[in-house]
C-alpha cells in the first residue's frame, strides 16, 4: 500500500479515535464550527512576561506554570493571545512559553524583511534569554512553518515539534480571500493591532509584508527529509488556506512524522474545537523525552 495511503487511513483512524475518547461521537451530524471564528481568547495570569531585546527588536513573551518548556507560536497577523485556552492546559504541566512573533502583537519590528529564517532566529534569541536549551514546539500556521525551520535547522534546540496547518511552499496556499471565516480573522487581526502594537497605525503596511513574505516564501520541500526531530504534521479537514496535498506531503516526506486530521474545523481549528486540539497536543507532548528548562 503506498505511504500516502497508508497516512491518510491513519489520520481517519486517529480522528475517529479522538471523537471517541472525548465521548464527542453521537452517530448524528455536527453543526459547522468550521464556518466560525470564535473569540480571541485571552491570556491567564502569566509567572513572568516582558519585552525581550532579540536580534535588534524587542519580543513580548509571557512564561506560565513549570516543568518541561513547551513554546506556543502563533500565525501571521494574530498574536499569542490566541493560545489562551492551550495555556491553561498545559501550564500545570509544563512551563508554557508564549511569544509573539516580531511585529506581531506587542512584539516591535525592523527594517529587515520577513522571513521564517529571521522569525526562526527569534524563537532561539528568546530562547537563550530565557536559558531554556530544548523546548518542543506547537505552532500554528506561520509557526507551525518556524517550527518546521528550527527542526531543518536547529534541531539540538528542539525535542519536537507540532506543527498545525504548515504548508512547505507557496503553491500549498489555497486562495484565503473566497473564505468568509479568513476575511473575518484579518479584520479582527486589524483591531487587534491598533490596540496591542507599539506601530498602531502601520497595519496595512504590516500586512502588505506578512502577505509578501507568503507569496514568497522559500521552498523547503528538499530538506522535510532531513529532519530528525519528532514530528506531527496537523491540520484540519476543513481548512480554507492550506491544500491537503501538502499537509500529506510533508507527513509523507518527514521520517517518522505523524499525520493528524482533525475532524470539523478549520484553520483555526484550535478555536472552534479546543478540546480536541488540546487532546492532540497533550498526546504529542506526552510522547517526548523530558527536558530540563534549564
Amino acid at each position: 500500500m503506498p505511504t500516502n495511503t497508508l497516512v491518510r487511513a491513519a489520520a481517519v483512524i486517529i480522528a475517529l479515535l479522538m471523537q471517541l475518547a472525548m465521548g464527542a461521537w453521537t452517530g448524528m451530524p455536527k453543526s459547522e464550527p468550521w464556518m466560525t471564528l470564535p473569540p480571541t481568547p485571552v491570556l491567564p495570569q502569566a509567572t513572568q512576561s516582558g519585552l525581550a531585546p532579540v536580534n535588534g527588536i524587542k519580543i513580548w513573551y509571557a512564561t506560565f506554570g513549570s516543568g518541561a518548556p513547551v513554546i506556543l507560536l502563533h500565525g501571521g497577523l494574530a498574536n499569542a493571545n490566541y493560545w489562551g485556552v492551550q495555556v491553561r492546559a498545559l501550564e500545570p504541566h509544563y512551563r508554557v512559553i508564549a511569544m509573539d512573533s516580531r511585529g506581531h502583537g506587542r512584539s516591535s519590528r525592523n527594517a529587515q524583511p520577513y522571513g521564517y529564517d529571521l522569525m526562526a532566529s527569534d524563537v532561539l534569541g528568546l530562547m537563550d534569554m530565557l536559558h531554556i536549551k530544548k523546548a518542543a514546539v506547537i505552532g500554528w500556521s506561520d509557526g507551525a512553518i518556524i517550527g518546521l525551520d528550527l527542526a531543518i535547522h536547529h534541531p539540538e534546540r528542539l525535542t519536537g515539534v507540532f506543527a498545525f496547518a504548515a504548508n512547505s511552499n507557496p503553491s500549498g496556499v489555497k486562495d484565503v480571500n473566497k473564505s468568509p471565516v479568513f476575511a473575518a480573522f484579518i479584520a479582527r487581526a486589524a483591531k487587534e493591532y491598533e490596540t496591542l502594537s507599539p506601530t498602531p497605525h502601520d497595519y496595512q503596511a504590516f500586512l502588505a509584508q506578512i502577505e509578501k513574505m507568503w507569496a514568497t516564501q522559500p521552498f523547503f520541500d528538499a530538506a522535510l527529509s532531513k529532519i530528525r526531530v519528532p514530528v506531527t504534521i496537523a491540520d484540519s479537514d476543513h481548512d480554507e488556506a492550506i491544500k491537503r496535498e501538502n499537509t500529506l506531503f510533508m507527513a509523507d516526506r518527514i521520517p517518522g512524522a505523524e499525520l493528524l486530521i482533525l475532524p470539523g474545523a478549520s484553520h483555526f481549528g484550535f478555536l472552534q474545537d479546543p478540546e480536541a486540539f488540546n487532546f492532540a497536543i497533550a498526546h504529542f507532548l506526552a510522547k517526548l523525552p523530558h527536558q530540563s528548562s534549564l
